[in-house]
C-alpha cells in the first residue's frame, strides 16, 4: 500500500465549484491584486481568529518579517524564539537586522519553554515570538504574563495552527500580533503562497497595510518605506472556499490523531503527542519520538509510508546561524527533538485502513529494532 504524507484531492473535490466560479469571476473582472475577494476573505479570516483586523500577505515569512517591521524592530534588538522550528521564524529577525535570540522547548509539547523564556531576556529584548509548534498553542498566559511584566510585544508564529484554541480563545488573539501561512501543506492552505497578520490594532493594521504595499496609502503617496508582499486575489477565492470547511477539517485531523494514538499507546519505544487540557491541536504535522529514526524513516518509505522529518536540525545549530556561537549541548529537548520526530502522513481525509497500514508498519519495524 502507498501512503502518501499528504494528499489534497479530496478538499480540492469539495472545494472545485466555488473556486472555478470564483477563479472566473476574478479573470474577468482582472483584479488580480487586492480585489475586492482578497479584502472579502481578510475580513473572514479576522472573524474567524476573534480579532479585528487582518492583512493579507504574500507568505508567512512575510507575515512574520512585517510584524516586526511594523514594531520597528531594528538593528541591536533582540527578539526570542524556540529554536525547534522552521527556519523562517528565525530568518524573518534576521531581515530586520535584529539578533534572534534562540530557547529550548518543552519536553512533552515541544513549544517556548517559559523558564528558558526569562532567563533569555535582556535590556535588548523587544519581541518574544513563541510558535504553535505542529499545530498545539504554546503556553501563552505565561509568556504574556512575562512579556506584560517587562513591556516587550508577543507576536505569535501561528504557521501551524489555524484554528486551534487555547483556554478558549482562538490561535491569532493571543499576542499583540499573529501571523500565518497559506503554504498549500498547511491546514488553510492556497494553491501557492500566501500569509496573513491578524491584530487588534489599528495602528497595526494599517502600517502593516501600508508596508506590504510600498508604503503607500494612496497610488502614488508613499508614506513609509515599504515593500511589495501582497495577497492575490486567486489566493483569497481558493482561501475563501477553503476556510468554510476548516473547522470541520481540523476535526478530521483529531480524529485520525485520535486513532494513530489508539494503535500506538503500548508501543514500547513510540511516544505520540501529549495534548495539554487546556488547549486544541489541529495536528499540522502528527509526529512522534523514536529511537533510530533515521533507519525506520527510510525503511517506512520502503513500504509506501510517505514520512517526513520536521526538523532534523534545530536552528540554533543551522550554519546559517553559526555567527551566533551556538553550540551542540546548549539546548538539549530541541535537540534531542530533532534526532527522535518523525512526522506520519496526515491529512482530513485519510481512512481508518491508511492509519492502520502505517501504524502495523511502524511497529513491526519498533519491533524489529531495524
Amino acid at each position: 500500500m502507498n501512503i502518501p504524507f499528504i494528499d489534497f484531492s479530496e478538499q480540492y473535490n469539495l472545494i472545485k465549484d466555488e473556486v472555478d466560479a470564483g477563479l472566473k469571476s476574478v479573470f474577468q473582472k482582472g483584479n488580480f491584486i487586492l480585489g475586492e475577494e482578497e479584502k472579502d476573505f481578510e475580513a473572514q479570516f479576522a472573524h474567524y481568529c476573534d480579532a479585528k483586523y487582518a492583512v493579507g500577505v504574500n507568505s508567512g515569512t512575510d507575515a512574520l518579517y512585517l510584524a516586526l517591521a511594523a514594531l520597528d524592530i531594528k538593528p541591536g534588538d533582540e527578539v526570542i524564539v524556540p529554536s525547534f522550528t522552521f527556519i523562517a521564524t528565525a530568518l524573518c529577525i534576521s531581515y530586520t537586522g535584529a539578533k534572534p535570540v534562540f530557547v529550548d522547548v518543552e519536553d512533552q509539547t515541544y513549544n517556548m519553554d517559559s523558564d528558558q523564556l526569562k532567563k533569555a531576556i535582556t535590556d535588548k529584548t523587544k519581541v518574544i515570538m513563541p510558535v504553535h509548534i505542529y499545530g498545539q498553542p504554546a503556553n501563552m498566559d505565561e509568556i504574556n504574563k512575562i512579556a506584560q511584566e517587562r513591556n516587550i510585544a508577543v507576536v505569535e508564529d501561528a504557521c501551524q495552527a489555524h484554528g486551534s484554541t487555547y483556554k478558549g480563545k482562538k490561535v491569532g488573539s493571543l499576542g499583540d500580533i499573529a501571523c500565518f501561512s497559506f503554504y498549500p501543506t498547511k491546514s488553510l492552505g492556497g494553491f501557492g503562497d500566501g500569509g496573513m497578520i491578524v491584530s487588534d490594532n489599528i495602528n497595526i493594521d494599517e502600517k502593516t497595510k501600508m508596508l506590504r504595499d510600498y508604503g503607500r496609502q494612496g497610488r502614488y503617496d508613499h508614506k513609509i518605506k515599504g515593500f511589495n508582499s501582497r495577497l492575490d486575489t486567486v489566493q483569497a477565492v481558493v482561501l475563501a472556499a477553503k476556510l468554510k470547511h476548516l473547522d470541520q477539517w481540523n476535526k478530521m485531523r483529531n480524529d485520525n490523531a485520535a486513532y494513530y494514538c489508539e494503535l500506538l499507546k503500548d508501543v514500547d519505544g513510540v511516544v505520540t503527542p501529549l495534548i495539554k487540557d487546556d488547549r486544541t491541536h489541529v495536528f499540522q504535522t502528527f509526529a512522534v519520538r523514536l529511537q533510530n529514526r533515521d533507519k525506520i524513516c527510510d525503511e517506512l518509505k520502503k513500504k509506501g509510508v510517505g514520512v517526513l522529518i520536521h526538523y532534523p536540525i534545530p536552528v540554533h545549530l543551522q550554519e546559517a546561524y553559526a555567527d551566533l556561537g551556538y553550540k551542540k549541548g546548549d539546548l538539549p529537548v530541541s535537540e534531542q527533538l530533532a534526532d527522535e520526530v518523525l512526522s506520519l502522513p496526515m491529512f482530513p481525509h485519510m481512512n481508518k485502513n491508511q492509519i492502520e497500514y502505517v501504524c502495523e508498519s511502524l511497529k513491526e519495524l519498533v519491533a524489529a529494532r531495524v
